[in-house]
């Protein structure tokens, strides 16, 4: 156990044996440099946040962009602002894996013997998986700008594109910390996860253009977030219609924050 956070947890229970706001602050701090600094130890956990941005861009745009758009150049411009949403989405249902190996292996138990507030150690690992997204989507951005991508607006609108798919990110991974306390077993997280995500990834707005896909389908795309933002971060980038896939995002990103992670801390205390 990090020494910050034993020393962050020693003076902070009240006399009625509540946390304060304060000191659940100094607690998720605590925490959260204990997640960042494991990830320093362990380079390779960040491989997923490193090498999916440049493995999806590079296949997508060249194995599909000539069949899609006719060329590469306006393929990119329309996949790379929706895989700001994907690779959210992907870093963030691998956090209930990671959850669910720290109850098996027995870190939680460590936790429990500690005065912290228990959903400290969920936003923790949220805020640190927002750091994780954050450089992901840099690389995704800084590669895809090297085989051509071209901002047709401004900075302004590509921090405000980020802020939407970390947004939207932080609301899964709240999903799947839920996921990672329900099941068993990491193999059953990473199964209903690919159950959750392929779905949302697939029909969606992100690599095809839903008007040519059957009915059906496009009444699911209409609705699905993943599309909303992907249209949301091609307006940011490209320009175009804005307000009513952003409002369309928030709304999805607080609803699901909403019921998610109450019902993701109150498991959490229920197995701690």
């Amino acid at each position: 156990m990090s020494a910050a956070v034993a020393t962050a947890a020693v003076p902070t229970v009240r006399e009625d044996g509540r946390i304060g706001p304060r000191a659940q602050l100094r607690h998720i701090g605590a925490l959260t440099r204990r997640n960042l600094m494991r990830i320093k130890a362990d380079p390779e956990s960040m491989f997923d946040a490193l090498l999916m941005p440049i493995i999806f861009t590079v296949l997508f745009v060249y194995v599909f962009g000539g069949a899609l758009s006719g060329n590469q150049h306006d393929y990119i411009q329309y996949l790379v602002p929706g895989l700001l949403g994907q690779t959210g989405i992907n870093l963030a249902m691998a956090v209930g894996t990671g959850l669910n190996t720290d109850f098996n292996t027995g870190v939680m138990d460590r936790f429990r013997t500690l005065p912290i507030g228990r959903a400290s150690v969920l936003i923790s690992k949220l805020v640190a998986e927002t750091c994780r997204g954050l450089v992901s989507f840099v690389i995704l951005i800084g590669f895809a700008m090297l085989l051509g991508l071209r901002v047709q607006t401004g900075p302004v609108q590509v921090i405000a594109a980020v802020a939407l798919s970390l947004l939207f990110g932080s609301a899964m991974v709240w999903v799947s910390m839920l996921l990672g306390m329900a099941m068993r077993s990491a193999q059953a997280v990473q199964g209903i996860s690919m159950l959750v995500i392929m779905p949302l990834q697939f029909g969606s707005s992100t690599f095809a253009n839903p008007s040519t896909m059957p009915g059906w389908l496009q009444a699911f795309t209409k609705v699905n977030p993943l599309s909303a933002l992907a249209d949301a971060s091609r307006s940011l980038f490209n320009g175009g219609p804005l307000a009513h896939p952003v409002l369309m995002v928030l709304a999805w990103s607080i609803g699901i924050t909403a019921v998610t992670a109450p019902l993701a801390v109150a498991r959490f205390r229920k197995r701690t």
